[in-house]
């Protein structure tokens, strides 16, 4: 679970109920008042996005924000944790969970007019989300079919047992769009996005605004609240925060320490922060020579000095230092794990690095003392640049020759994907169940960035596959967490307090419920689902 800090008075908890309080808890947010309708707003968001189109487009924190507007998620996650039908009806397990029935509701539509219906479930997955050019295949890879059980009825049908099922269909392989339309559009549909969401697609240019207007023929009454929204990508973290200022946008989202904290002193500003599992680090590159010797991995991560790092990025007082996959107040959070993990030690940094260039064996091949060149990858965002220098300077202290690249989002997620990499900048870590989180990081497939995979994860993920337990799938977890600790594939820096800004107009930002009135997790990694926010301007 995250923890949720600086809540609205209506829904999304209060911060206390949602686990220990952490270092930088805001007061809460204005008085939200009764829903308005009518009104836009524009909203700023970290980056672009490539493709909207489940299974072509890469879906980060800032796309994923915009999804939540035009696409429902079949399933979402609870403000405790559980993950629920949204858009779906129920869904329910076999009693192996091997097969997962899942209920659509009925006279749902997509923006073009056609049904949501059992067969377009089936159309979607066999033409798209497993299409040898999707980029979900692989997440998907345990489905071994999708049948029509009836006209709101489809069997997930898998070839294991797998208990987190369903926390796969709160990504974008859960977010119905209309074959009819993407068929229609051939090439073009990821620039044409037909979901059944709040709001339909108006226009999109790349790089500028992309526009939505609201779904007057939406399946729950009384929503959205806004006649429509303007996403504006604006990747300068002093330009999203200035346009937030003069009121040229009504929101923004970021992930940047600094920027969080600059947003608490603004005035006229609510504030919808969430510290959850996504924490800032680096990733390394454990299948080339010579980061797959455990020492130099090893040195990498006792040369750094993690409240050094969380200065430079702004999050002294906002977040604690990182050590795992799950934070403090997460119930997979493990002590074993947190004291495992490499805590600065120049000493035995330098020992391991040391042993390594003066091993005759070495994995590089190089002579005997030769001293380790690599390249450092980060975005280029002025903090991420300071945070690139303070790695380069601990590990040149060792005698590492580190040099500095930027390179833009894409071609660094892409990178990233490919392992077309030595050391760069990363975030991991999520909010959905721990197998899917660890089973995407640490087996072979496309989001194991670092390489890195062992029996000792295998054994852990099995377990996380086959029971619901949750003190087994706790003490799985741990396992893994440990592991990864002492085999160091990825270094941490804090976890990520994410931010929602917004002019104090715009209300009930985290304030999401299930159809039901059950109440839902907030705003995760700055993604608000924008069909319950509105504005009194």
């Amino acid at each position: 679970m995250g923890l949720l800090l600086g809540s609205a008075a209506c829904g999304g908890g209060d911060g206390d109920d949602n686990g220990p309080a952490q270092e930088g808890t805001v007061e809460d947010v204005s008085e939200q008042g009764d829903p308005v309708e009518g009104g836009e707003i524009t909203v700023g968001l970290e980056a672009e996005t490539n493709s909207w189109l489940p299974g072509e487009g890469s879906f980060s924190n800032s796309g994923t924000t915009v999804a939540y507007a035009i696409y429902d998620p079949l399933i979402k996650r609870t403000a405790e944790g559980d993950f629920r039908p949204y858009l779906a009806e129920s869904m329910e397990p076999n009693a192996d969970l091997t097969v997962w029935t899942l209920k659509l509701r009925p006279n749902v539509q997509f923006h073009d007019g056609t049904p949501l219906n059992a067969q377009a479930l089936k159309t979607i997955f066999d033409e798209y989300l497993t299409a040898p050019t999707s980029n979900v295949k692989n997440t998907l890879a345990d489905v071994t079919a999708l049948n029509v059980v009836d006209d709101l009825t489809v069997e997930y049908v898998l070839a294991q047992t797998n208990a987190a099922f369903p926390s796969v269909l709160t990504g974008s392989p859960g977010w119905p769009f209309s074959p009819t339309a993407a068929a229609a559009a051939g090439e073009d549909a990821g620039a044409n996005p037909v979901g059944t969401g709040p709001f339909q697609f108006v226009s999109w240019q790349r790089d500028s605004a992309f526009v939505v207007e609201k779904n007057d023929n939406y399946w729950q009454e009384g929503l959205p609240h806004l006649d429509g929204i303007t996403f504006r990508p604006i990747p300068d973290e002093d330009t999203r925060v200035s346009s937030l200022q003069s009121g040229d946008i009504d929101a923004m989202q970021t992930l940047r320490q600094s920027t969080v904290q600059r947003a608490r002193d603004l005035d006229g500003v609510d504030n919808y922060e969430y510290l959850g599992n996504n924490a800032g680090g680096s990733i390394i590159n454990s299948s080339i020579a010579p980061f797959d010797d455990l020492r130099v991995r090893q040195a990498l991560a006792y040369a750094i000095d993690q409240p050094a790092l969380i200065d430079v990025i702004g999050g002294t007082g906002l977040t604690p230092a990182a050590t795992q996959y799950f934070s403090p107040d997460s119930p997979f959070y493990s002590e074993k794990a947190a004291e495992a993990f490499p805590t600065y030690d120049m000493e035995q940094a330098q020992e391991l690095y040391d042993d390594y260039i003066n091993d005759p064996q070495r994995s590089d091949g190089e002579p005997v003392g030769t001293d380790l060149a690599f390249t450092y990858r980060c975005p280029p965002d002025p903090t991420l640049n300071e945070l690139s220098q303070l790695y380069q300077n601990f590990w040149s202290q060792l005698g590492m020759d580190v040099s500095l690249e930027t390179v833009e989002q894409a071609a660094h997620v892409q990178n990233g994907i490919s392992k077309d990499y030595e050391v760069q900048c990363w975030r991991v870590g999520d909010e959905q169940d721990p197998y899917v989180t660890l089973k995407n990081a640490f087996t072979e497939g496309p989001l194991n960035f670092t390489g890195y995979t062992s029996p000792e994860i295998a054994d852990g993920l099995e377990t996380l596959r086959t029971t619901t337990d949750l003190a087994e799938r706790q003490e799985a977890v741990a396992q893994i967490s440990l592991d990864i600790s002492e085999n160091v594939p990825n270094l941490f820096t804090g976890y990520t307090l994410t931010d929602i800004a917004v002019r104090d107009v715009v209300k009930n930002v985290d304030g999401w419920t299930f159809p039901d009135g059950t109440e839902g997790d907030g705003v995760p990694g700055a993604q608000a689902m924008w069909g319950f926010v509105w504005t009194t301007e």
